[in-house]
């Protein structure tokens, strides 16, 4: 099959010579698990903040240290379970998703609001929200966008209520993501996560045979991306492939609340690359984080970009259907929905741009 292998980083194909031991996925486990312990000590001495950086770079940011770590350790559990024990790895591998699943929720929430202000600002003409000063730029990503008119109609005068209502709906979420969070790093839950990615950092609990028997890495990272490969293969890429989808907007502003039912496969192709892109950064050394292939890396950007306008789609049509709002706000929220839902074509076309180039490059 054309799309099989077709990553010039394939764990099938490349990397150093002879096998990759089990002491390779051992060194990477003990290595995250120290990055956890850093950025937990760092929080706790920085509280909810960021702490300084040397000039010239960014500020350390405690939470997101956590929540990468703890992501990292998750799809390497995940990858290469067969390797360790399994008692351990079934008992670590949903209480870290627990925690990096609830550190992430205030971040997402905070830029989410940014993406839909500066949109609506986009559509309508309209001067910044005030909510846009306080909300760092850099999570909008680059776009490029006709200049707006001053003369919106209906939308111009919807969208500043439109702005305040998501600001309201989505500063309170973000507020009790906080809170949650906060109680989280707090919990006896948590601490006992502490204290197993502590002994982690120290002792990686290997299968018997995997601590005796120089077994090659490689197939299970193979099967990964393999996975990978599979999982896109099923995505609809031809449709894709054209700028404009109709059939994405049917979902629209329904009563229902469910989400959009063609999300779900490209969702799920994120997180298979994610952990593919974790299973390369193990064979290939610390250094794989500055090495990704360029198409590799266009091609999670592509899915990055999906997921922010799919669930930023989702929170304005949300919005929308909250009772009693006037008719140009509603009309406003849904002029923004559709922008993100076209957000999100213009996202699968990149990837299948991305992916497709790199299918080329392998013939």
């Amino acid at each position: 099959m054309a799309q099989r292998h077709l990553d010039p980083t394939d764990p099938t194909t490349a990397g150093p010579a002879g096998p990759v031991t089990p002491d390779a996925l051992a060194d990477y486990l003990r290595a995250q698990a120290t990055e956890f312990l850093r950025a937990l000590r760092l929080h706790r001495e920085t509280g909810t903040g960021s702490a300084a950086a040397p000039p010239g770079e960014e500020p350390v940011d405690a939470a997101r240290a956590l929540r990468h770590a703890a992501r990292r350790i998750t799809g390497t559990l995940h990858t290469f379970r067969p390797l360790l024990d399994p008692t351990w790895s079934e008992t670590m591998h949903p209480e870290l998703a627990w925690l990096s699943g609830t550190l992430a929720r205030e971040h997402a929430y905070a830029a989410r609001l940014e993406r839909l202000l500066l949109a609506l600002q986009r559509l309508s003409g309209a001067a910044p929200f005030p909510a846009q000063l306080t909300v760092g730029s850099a999570n909008a990503g680059p776009r490029s966008h006709p200049a707006a008119t001053t003369d919106r109609g209906n939308l111009t005068v919807g969208a500043a209520k439109a702005g305040a209502l998501l600001e309201r709906q989505l500063t309170l979420a973000r507020t009790r993501s906080h809170s949650a969070a906060l109680q989280a790093l707090g919990s006896s839950r948590f601490h006992a996560v502490a204290d197993n990615v502590a002994v982690l950092a120290s002792e990686v609990p290997l299968t018997p045979t995997a601590a005796t028997t120089p077994i090659d890495l490689r197939p299970l990272a193979a099967a990964a991306h393999e996975r990978l490969c599979d999982a896109v293969t099923a995505l609809p890429l031809l449709t894709a492939g054209h700028p404009y989808n109709a059939e994405a907007l049917v979902h629209g502003l329904s009563p229902d609340p469910a989400p959009h039912p063609q999300d779900a496969p490209w969702h799920h192709v994120r997180l298979l690359l994610r952990l593919r892109r974790y299973a390369h950064e193990l064979l290939e050394g610390a250094e794989a984080r500055d090495c990704v292939d360029g198409r590799m890396l266009a091609a999670g950007t592509a899915l990055n970009r999906h997921r922010d306008a799919a669930e930023a789609a989702a929170a304005a049509a949300a919005a929308a259907r909250t009772p009693r709002i006037a008719p140009a706000t509603a009309y406003a929220l849904g002029v923004l929905h559709a922008d993100q839902r076209h957000e999100v074509e213009a996202a699968r076309f990149a990837f299948q741009q991305s992916w497709e180039k790199k299918a080329m490059s392998t013939r």
